[in-house]
């Protein structure tokens, strides 16, 4: 399996970190952008992964 390039696996932790502060905190909206973030990250990192092309660039940076 592929790792993820540096931005999506600081996207994929910069959400993981807010949905858990969210999660403790009771904050709704820090867990809602964490789980956006999450599986923007995840997306980004799947497309990237695959070489399909994502708004007409091979690779998203």
């Amino acid at each position: 399996m592929n790792t993820p390039p540096p931005r999506e696996l600081k996207m994929i932790v910069l959400g993981l970190i807010l949905f858990l502060l969210g999660l403790f905190l009771h904050v709704g909206i820090l867990e809602t952008i964490g789980i956006v973030l999450l599986i923007v990250g995840a997306v980004l990192w799947i497309l990237g992964a695959v070489g399909r092309p994502l708004a007409g660039r091979r690779h998203y940076w």
